[in-house]
């Protein structure tokens, strides 16, 4: 089961074979540990992804975690803190006190858990202004994760995920091949082997972009979505207003083709 906000959701990846719906790293996860199970000869997976993009940390944990604890799982992947940590007057320590609580419910239950850190913004001329306290809030995530025994999904570590290739026109969310090398990472993270065992080797790299070309993409990228998110912040309201999870219920999955084929 898959709890968490537009990363988790899959925003920008459209499903190949239902373009009106998202999938993402989660989605792509699940097929490939369900393809797995069947060429054992075991029942496929059964899954659920109650991601809504826009989601803050806590609405994440108020909203999603009550029907992982009643449906119990044996996976949940809770991944989420990205709408909160852009906020400058995020309280780290009381976000992720917020996330232990959680990860302690859930393991009382006998769920194993998968949490993830941030990416690292280094990259990015305005979002970097965050790398601090992403940085803290990793440091966190490491520890809660080792004193309850969870899993652990390194974005932050992944050095193919520094290429602006794998990231969105919104500069936020990632591309398709963004979302299907973190769904290897999250493989790595359970000690799964990958699929692809490329999966993090960096990209070709492109001719350095000039100066003027460079300072258009940054107008363009803070007029069509950092000014329309601050408008939205300063309203009270979320991309995800009114949007409910996509798969709410646990569904056997039965995959048809590899991950890395459908990706070719």
């Amino acid at each position: 089961m898959a709890l968490g906000d537009s990363m988790t959701e899959g925003l920008w990846d459209l499903d190949p074979q239902e373009p009106s719906r998202t999938r993402g790293w989660a989605d792509l996860l699940a097929t490939t540990l369900s393809r797995r199970r069947m060429d054992s000869g075991l029942e496929p997976l059964h899954y659920a992804n109650l991601a809504v993009r826009g989601r803050l940390l806590g609405q994440i944990i108020d909203e999603q975690l009550p029907t992982a604890l009643e449906l119990r799982p044996e996976l949940v992947s809770l991944v989420g803190a990205g709408n909160d940590i852009l906020r400058p007057g995020v309280d780290i320590d009381a976000l992720v006190h917020r996330l232990e609580d959680a990860v302690t419910e859930l393991r009382a239950a006998g769920i194993d858990v998968l949490l993830a850190t941030g990416v690292d913004p280094v990259a990015s001329p305005v979002i970097r202004a965050t790398r601090g306290r992403v940085g803290v809030y990793n440091a966190y995530v490491w520890t809660v994760a080792r004193r309850h025994g969870a899993h652990v999904l390194d974005v932050w570590g992944a050095r193919s995920l520094r290429d602006w290739r794998m990231w969105a026109d919104d500069r936020i969310h990632l591309t398709t091949e963004g979302h299907a090398r973190v769904a290897q990472a999250a493989l790595v993270a359970l000690g799964q082997h990958p699929d692809d065992q490329a999966w993090d080797d960096p990209l070709a790299p492109l001719p350095q972009e000039a100066f003027g070309e460079r300072l258009r993409g940054n107008v363009d990228w803070l007029r069509q979505y950092a000014y329309p998110w601050a408008r939205r912040r300063l309203r009270g309201r979320s991309s995800g207003d009114a949007r409910h999870p996509k798969i709410p219920e646990l569904t056997p999955l039965h995959p048809t083709a590899p991950d890395h084929e459908e990706h070719a």
